[in-house]
């Protein structure tokens, strides 16, 4: 009896077959074989004999095309268009492609969805005042008061006026801002931080690449298309998103220069209809327009544009400028006052950006200008732990994996700090320094369970000693156990 109940128990091939292939369709997400673009992106598809699939958008260029040619009315046929609309896939088609040599596996895995959502800190419909927003970015910035009340007032504003639409029927204009700093003062992870705390798309774009329409490099419009990607292809979402682009001083117009400036003068002018609002019709799931790719249309009039640029050799013009200005006499200005001003950046005008090489009609379209400080030593030793994330709460967290305690005291700080001005590249070169000096120790400390402090010294960063090795015993408990307790 028990031999014939596990008989009868067990699946009929047809119910074993129709199980794997559902299980399959759980892991596994159907791809256009015309636009390769996922079924995610694409939606529903087509089934074709082979396993071939094909997305509604190409299917329906398909009929398009084939409707010019149709001289026995096929499209009109009801039992035909029905067999078409069906998402179970019944081939319409009754010949074999598989001797052409198409593949048989038209299909990637899904990605998994995230267990649990991070909330956003703000919500864009009932934007909290300037104040509220620069609280919360002193979290995770360190210094750049003024940077952070501008852009603070400047994001407040926008999406006051992306919420209520028109007040009093008064247009309101946008408040793009351009953003001038040295590299490493944190102009990028400002944007970065502001767009998380937000939960808006965010699209990072390189002005390096950028060339005018028709010439090699990326067009213009991409970098709306970059940001309708980061909306998972949601263009509600995309309107109210936001577009850094960065290294933007290297588009200023070039001098004494003869040829077609592609990659300088026009691409500003490129892009003064985007930083206004104008519709751009961007591809879907792909990077470059053809003919099989479907188009959305983008209106940019809500989107915010944020500009970022070290400006080399601006410092330069604006000391020009100022030291016009000196005299002689009591109230005079000496001509050498602002050669060691390292916040020469701050009293940046316009007139200076112009003869740096931006044009005026772009300039007008970013009316709001944010200058970052450079960092000195102090500001470096604050960034080093005070921020959220700071680094040394990143290696600290790595060891407490280990169940080691892991210590910088103050010479340590500023040893590092001290390197990092040397290297003159801002903030970026704090992780490279640690990370050199960690090596060692991340490298040796697995080995040995018994280790449970280590102490980095600023002995030890300037090459003069070595870090402070405690053993595990009852006054350095085990991490674990202190967290589960």
């Amino acid at each position: 009896m028990e031999d014939f109940r596990e008989v009868t128990e067990e699946e009929k091939p047809e119910e074993k077959k129709e199980n794997a292939e559902k299980k399959d369709e759980d892991v596994y997400e159907q791809i256009c074989f015309v636009c390769r673009r996922p079924e995610s992106k694409a939606g529903k598809m087509f089934r074709l004999p082979n396993n071939i699939s094909i997305c509604e958008d190409c299917m329906h260029k398909t009929l398009d095309a084939v409707s010019q040619f149709d001289y026995n009315n096929l499209l009109n046929n009801p039992q035909l268009m029905n067999e078409l609309n069906k998402n179970a896939g019944m081939p319409f088609m009754g010949f074999d492609m598989g001797a052409a040599g198409i593949p048989n596996t038209q299909r990637i895995k899904k990605k998994k969805e995230a267990e649990s959502e991070v909330k956003p800190v703000f919500d864009i419909a009932n934007i909290p005042s300037p104040h509220h927003i620069k609280e919360t970015l002193d979290q995770y910035i360190v210094g750049q008061e003024q940077a952070k009340k501008i852009i603070s007032v400047a994001v407040y504003n926008h999406y006051k006026r992306v919420s209520t639409g028109t007040m009093d029927e008064i247009e309101i204009e946008k408040s793009n801002i351009l953003m001038l700093g040295p590299t490493g003062c944190g102009k990028t992870y400002l944007v970065r931080t502001l767009a998380r705390l937000l939960d808006v798309p965010l699209a990072i774009a390189d002005a390096t690449s950028l060339t005018e329409a028709g010439y090699i490099g990326d067009d213009i419009e991409s970098v709306v298309s970059k940001l309708l990607a980061a909306a998972d292809n949601d263009i509600e979402r995309t309107e109210k998103g936001i577009i850094f682009i960065d290294e933007i001083d290297k588009i200023a117009k070039k001098k004494n220069v003869n040829t077609r400036d592609v990659s300088g003068e026009s691409v500003q002018q490129g892009m003064l209809k985007l930083l206004e609002g104008t519709n751009v019709e961007v591809p879907v799931g792909a990077s470059s327009k053809s003919a099989m790719v479907p188009m959305a249309t983008v209106n940019t009039r809500n989107i915010l544009f944020i500009c970022g640029g070290a400006f080399a050799d601006l410092e330069d013009i604006v000391k020009q400028r100022l030291n016009l200005e000196t005299a002689i006499g009591f109230n005079s200005v000496l001509k050498d006052e602002h050669d060691k001003d390292k916040d020469i950046l701050s009293k940046t005008t316009l007139e200076d950006l112009r003869k740096y090489g931006m044009i005026p009609e772009f300039l007008g379209r970013l009316p709001i200008l944010c200058a970052l400080q450079a960092l000195d030593k102090d500001m470096l030793i604050r960034i080093l732990k005070e921020p959220k994330n700071a680094i040394l709460k990143q290696y600290q967290k790595l060891l407490a994996l280990d169940e080691v305690d892991l210590r910088f005291d103050d010479s340590a700080l500023e040893a590092i700090a001290e390197k990092a001005m040397e290297k003159d590249t801002g903030a970026r070169a704090l992780r490279a320094i640690i990370e050199e000096f960690m090596l060692d120790i991340m490298y040796e400390i697995p080995k040995d369970d018994n280790i449970g402090r280590v102490t980095i010294t600023g002995d030890y960063i300037r090459g003069t000693g070595g870090p402070v090795i405690e053993v595990r015993g009852d006054q350095i408990p085990r991490i674990a156990a202190k967290q589960n307790a």
